[in-house]
């Protein structure tokens, strides 16, 4: 593997494919999902390690909701069993855990096993984990134009816009979708504009360090241009 050179201080990963992978298996879907967590675990470290700022991660969207009334109790429960197991290791590599989202419909145990993570997490750190939970691009977009309204505000600038967003932190730069879709799913509408995109066939739980070194190093090959061009010689 060729070094890299330029890693990217944002990185946002649309984990797709956990059910697809169990049902390759003969599993059932949550079976995909665990298998997911773990994944996430190794990625979290590898991109701690290699000097990645921040790492965005989508894990449950507004819309899923409208899967089996099963599934989604299994991805509450798993969501908070993984608070409490990563607890020590986000404190061990000072990292930072955060969660980008609605609040509204998420059981009132979790929404307190969270908000306690965070805390916990938020004063030494050298990495950010924002999980976006109970997320939409949309509805972040909608919840801050209500807080701007709720604000008073005539009129503000895409700067000040991005402050009323659920967490301010730094766009991607570097979007990575796991499954081989080709399209966003919702995810971070306001914040990639500019965001450079990678696609693998690979389903999450597949996605080592080694599929995430090949990601990286495509993206410190680019020239991100910002809407603007490079120079013709």
């Amino acid at each position: 593997m060729e070094k890299i050179l330029n890693v990217p201080n944002h990185i946002a990963i649309i984990m797709d494919g956990n059910g697809r992978w169990a049902k390759n298996q003969n599993k059932p879907r949550v079976f995909g999902h665990k298998a997911g967590a773990n994944t996430l675990r190794k990625i979290m470290e590898y991109c701690n390690k290699i000097g990645v700022t921040y790492l965005t991660v989508y894990a449950f969207s507004t819309e899923n909701w409208k899967r089996s009334q099963e599934e989604v109790d299994a991805l509450m429960f798993l969501f908070k069993s993984y608070i409490k197991s990563e607890r020590e290791n986000l404190l061990k590599n000072k990292i930072r855990f955060m969660v980008s989202g609605r609040e509204e419909g998420v059981n009132l145990s979790l929404m307190e096993a969270i908000k306690e993570l965070e805390e916990a997490t938020s004063k030494d750190y050298e990495m950010t984990l924002n999980i976006a939970f109970n997320y939409g691009g949309r509805a972040e977009i909608t919840d801050a134009v209500n807080k701007i309204l709720k604000d008073g505000r005539t009129s503000i600038t895409e700067e000040e816009f991005s402050k009323y967003l659920y967490n301010d932190i730094p766009d991607p730069d570097f979007v990575i979708r796991t499954s081989g879709e080709f399209r966003i799913s919702n995810f971070l509408l306001w914040q990639i504009a500019y965001s450079e995109i990678y696609i693998t066939d690979k389903y999450w739980p597949d996605f080592d360090e080694i599929e995430m070194e090949k990601a990286i190093l495509s993206y410190s090959k680019r020239e991100r241009r910002f809407g603007g061009r490079l120079d013709v010689k």
